[in-house]
């Protein structure tokens, strides 16, 4: 299965990367969208087939959901500590809209006491 439209990608992959600098932190250029393997997967109630890209093999994992639609539901591993709350630490991204329109946010997680 060859993955979608490249620039369907960048913008995925952008939106992501944007969602980590917003908390003033890096991942670098993760993900890359050539890096994603992309399967299709049918929803056991609607029977519509999405196509799931999944980053894995390198420091983080990520997937992406594309609907039939166009939606778009992303998450992916940051695993660094949060800039501005020393007991926490961002554990992953999401996003998710339509491509035009991508919103997301971030997935904290406290250290264990």
């Amino acid at each position: 299965m060859h993955p979608p439209d490249p620039a369907l990608g960048d913008a995925i992959c952008a939106a992501i990367r944007g969602q980590v600098t917003k908390l003033g932190l890096t991942i670098g250029d993760e993900p890359v969208w050539s890096d994603a393997v992309f399967a299709e997967q049918a929803d056991p109630f609607s029977q519509e087939i999405s196509l799931i890209g999944t980053w894995r093999g390198k420091q983080r994992y990520g997937t992406v959901t594309i609907f039939p639609d166009g939606r778009i539901f992303a998450e992916y591993q940051v695993l660094l500590p949060h800039p501005g709350m020393a007991d926490s630490y961002v554990e992953s991204v999401q996003i998710w809209g339509r491509p035009q329109q991508l919103r997301g946010e971030a997935v904290i997680a406290g250290f264990a006491a």
